[in-house]
């Protein structure tokens, strides 16, 4: 598995605090849910997205 450089994970941590904070907090679960459902989806690897659920989880990729 690749790892994102950095510079665009800091990104991407940019990028879900809004998404999050446009979702608000009575929708906040729903949209993670459906995030990770289409990210799993998009991975395409059932092994790879139960092993980023137990990297979570752990508190992984902070």
């Amino acid at each position: 598995m690749s790892t994102m450089p950095s510079e665009d994970f800091e990104a991407a941590y940019e990028s879900l605090a809004m998404a999050i904070d446009s979702a608000g907090p009575e929708r906040e679960t729903l949209f993670l849910t459906k995030l990770a459902l289409v990210l799993g989806h998009q991975l395409g690897d059932i092994a790879v997205f139960r092993n980023a659920i137990r990297t979570a989880l752990e508190g992984g990729a902070e």
